[in-house]
């Protein structure tokens, strides 16, 4: 068939790589326009701009898909599209414009989780099986017929771990469900069982509070990392954390009070403490929490204050 592929950040490419490598015809592939990055801001391409480049695949840079993508996209003779993390919705008249419509690898098993962020919120909320998703994209938000998925377990993952690792699975159900769509064998059942919502996260998702129980902080800490990442203050400056773990053996806390014990920084929550592996003060670069506890000039520091 010949593939429209639409899509933006690293979680996408694996999946328009493993599309190029088949007998399919990527022929053009949409993305977002170059977006400043780093303390310089200079123009970068998007990752999946940067592998369509290497692949030799076409590219149609925009931010948003208007008109003048759906010309484009009506001119090209498309049999299906496919969209993975492309960062903006599909409309009519492009939804209808390939021959099949177009297809969604989304991550997370839906009804669950559908939005811009499904790994970060349903890692949030303490979830311990995540998954990828091929749908048929209907105007509803991810709410068309299902045509596969497939479970991932995580254990002490961050989103960013979670994501790479959900990106390969998904790629190769994605090849599965273009073959099948190919071949004429393709089924998508409809979705059943409870909806919920993942909405963009904001930079105040990243904010820890101390007085949710550990693992509700624990929880949290991975799915906003590495974007847009957690944090805490400390005597009014702001601290980031960039690792942490559950702190086996330690005596309990106060929520908010911060401790040294046998050389691991601890932080109290409503239950047990948790323990600070590495952390960023404001102003400075990543560091080990102990090497940044040493560096401290307050009698009594707390998170939180």
């Amino acid at each position: 068939m010949r593939l429209v592929f639409a899509g933006t950040p690293e979680p996408a490419v694996p999946s328009l790589r493993a599309l190029a490598a088949t007998g399919h015809e990527v022929v053009a592939v949409l993305t977002r326009t170059d977006a400043p990055l780093g303390r310089k801001r200079i123009l970068t391409p998007s990752p999946v701009a940067r592998a369509a480049d290497e692949i030799g695949l076409p590219v149609v840079k925009a931010d948003r898909l208007d008109d003048a993508v759906t010309r484009t996209v009506q001119g090209l003779d498309a049999d299906l599209g496919v969209i993975v993390a492309y960062g903006g919705l599909v409309r009519e008249p492009l939804l209808s414009a390939p021959r099949h419509g177009w297809i969604n690898l989304h991550f997370s098993l839906l009804p669950r989780w559908r939005g811009a962020a499904p790994v970060q919120r349903a890692l949030i909320a303490g979830e311990k099986t995540l998954g990828a998703a091929v749908f048929q994209l209907v105007p509803e938000l991810d709410a068309g017929p299902v045509f596969a998925q497939r479970p991932h377990q995580v254990t002490e993952e961050t989103a960013g771990e979670a994501l790479d690792a959900l990106a390969l699975v998904g790629a190769d159900l994605l090849v599965a469900v273009v073959d099948d769509i190919a071949a004429g064998t393709a089924r998508a059942v409809p979705q059943t069982g409870e909806a919920t919502l993942a909405p963009k996260l904001t930079l105040d998702d990243g904010a820890i509070e101390w007085s949710a129980d550990a693992a509700a902080v624990l929880a949290r800490i991975r799915g906003v990392t590495p974007e847009p990442g957690a944090h805490t203050t400390v005597d009014g400056g702001r601290l980031k954390i960039l690792a942490a773990c559950a702190a086996t053996g330690a005596t309990a806390l106060a929520p908010g009070a911060l401790a040294l014990a046998e050389r691991r920084v601890l932080a109290g929550t409503r239950t047990d403490p948790v323990e600070l592996v590495t952390v960023q003060p404001a102003g400075k670069g990543p560091m080990a929490a102990a090497d940044w506890w040493r560096g401290l000039r307050a009698d009594d520091p707390r998170v939180g204050s």
